[in-house]
């Protein structure tokens, strides 16, 4: 493969990377801007769906920031930002839900959550030293360490392979949690669907950009590449 498919490979997919970012930062800004016609908040929203799933040992506590929404299986804590706590916007609503899902994957102990949380130490290892192998490799002329170095780092774009699938059950999960509820409607059921869409891509974006990453540290290491 020429060095200048290598080059455009890699500018697609850091270029694709902060375009899917700029989209869910513009569709989340969209609905959030939405009230959704229940007036629930992303907290109750949290918590109607878990009490409907009979899962009870899940507290829901804020947390600072925007989008710093998560569900730590550790702790059984759902954790959701500022921004979608109180909030009674759409996008709240649909942030909360999936978060929600990720807690109805841990209480019915789903194979793809348990796959991604036993890759997490790999994926903090390749994040930690990969990339910092792979640079010694290439400095050294080495190019036993470089292939080290990028099989470090291929832990965590196999993390964030295996991340896909749970996202996306998550999202289903939240749609037909929200169903269930009566908390749908079709326009906003069209506003969740689009804030979901959104985030799922930003997984599929980090995914792309590792792989363009890794294939770049290879072909340079190779000689592929005329710098």
């Amino acid at each position: 493969m020429s060095t200048g498919v290598f080059y455009l490979v890699g500018a697609i997919a850091f270029g694709g990377s902060y375009l899917v970012k700029w989209w869910l930062k513009r569709t989340y800004r969209t609905w959030s801007q939405v009230p959704n016609q229940y007036g629930v908040t992303g907290a109750q929203t949290a918590a109607a769906i878990l009490a409907d799933h009979g899962v009870k040992n899940v507290q829901i506590q804020q947390v600072r920031g925007a989008l710093t929404d998560h569900y730590d299986p550790t702790k059984d804590i759902l954790r959701l930002s500022q921004t979608n706590f109180d909030n009674t916007s759409v996008a709240a609503m649909a942030v909360s839900a999936h978060e929600a899902g990720h807690a109805l994957q841990d209480a019915s102990d789903d194979l793809r959550l348990r796959l991604r949380r036993f890759l997490v130490p790999l994926a903090a290892l390749g994040a930690r030293f990969g990339p910092m192998v792979a640079v010694a490799g290439l400095m050294m002329g080495s190019d036993a360490i470089l292939q080290i170095g990028v099989m470090l780092f291929a832990g965590m774009l196999i993390f964030q392979l295996a991340t896909l699938p749970v996202e996306i059950n998550a999202s289903r999960r939240a749609l037909d949690s929200l169903e269930r509820l009566g908390l749908s409607d079709p326009e906003q059921r069209a506003g969740v669907q689009k804030v979901l869409t959104a985030a799922a891509f930003t997984y599929i974006a980090a995914a792309a950009t590792s792989l363009a990453y890794a294939l770049t540290l290879l072909a340079r290491g190779r000689g592929r590449f005329i710098v």
